[in-house]
This record gives C-alpha cells, structure tokens and sequence, in this order.
C-alpha cells in the first residue's frame, strides 16, 4: 500500500475511527477490542452522564453542558474522548501525549497551556489534574 502505518492510523481517527490494530495482530488484544466494541457501541448508551450538567454523546463526538454543546477543536476532542473512554481513571500525561499529538513532540509546559484552554472552555471542575501524573474525569456521582 502507498500509505504508511502513521497515514492510515490518521486517515482512521478522521473518520471518527478510535482504535487501530496493528499488525501482526494479537489475537487477546482483538477479542479485548471486540467486547469494548460491543459494550460501548451496541449495549451501551450513546450518552455518558458526567458530573455536574456534563454528558458526552459517543455517536456525535460531542461534549455537552446543560444541553449546549461545547465547540471543541479535534486535538480538544481527543482529549475529552480519552478521558471520557477512561472515566474515573487517571490517564497518565505520557499516554494523553501519545494519543493527543500522536507521533508529535510536546512538552509539559504545552500540554498544561493545551489544558487550561480546555478548561476556560468546559470549566474549571470538569477535568481533575493529578500533579506530575496525569488528568481524569468524574463519573456522574
């Protein structure tokens, strides 16, 4: 194929595809994908209730404040994704790197600016920060 593995991984998170499988393929990592699969976009809501008047629509991709969306970039949105995939669990800085700007270097002090924008977006509260560790999102109490 023309593409490399970067384009084709980029070409899926464009059309809104979040995970990637790289071959060769481990056969406990596909059956772990396929059971996410089937909880989150067969079983579960496409609604995830979070605290505080937030939810995040899956199908939309869409992060929603009192029944207003919030207009979010695509680096933003994968960010709020992350966390949302990964509610009520710290997700590392390392692993928000790799994901948000993947094959991209950034450092802290980018990552904490890309943050804070994020956060005068949605409010301060929605994102909780684990200094020297990484961020999350509360589950709806």
């Amino acid at each position: 194929s023309a593409y490399s593995e970067k384009e084709k991984l980029l070409k899926a998170i464009d059309v809104g595809i979040d995970k990637y499988v790289i071959k060769p393929i481990d056969m406990d990592e596909l059956f772990a994908l396929l059971e996410q699969i089937v909880k989150t976009k067969i079983i579960g809501a496409d609604i995830i209730e979070i605290s505080g008047g937030y939810s995040f629509n899956q199908t939309k991709k869409v992060l929603v404040k009192n029944g207003v969306e919030i207009a979010l970039t695509k680096k933003e949105l994968a960010f709020i994704s992350l966390l949302v995939k990964r509610i009520g669990t710290l997700v590392l800085t390392e692993e928000i790197r790799n994901v948000v700007w993947f094959g991209e270097k950034v450092n802290d002090p980018a990552v904490r600016t890309f943050i804070k924008r994020i956060r005068d977006k949605v409010g301060a509260g929605l994102i909780k920060n684990s200094p020297g560790l990484g961020y999350k999102i509360e589950l709806k109490k």
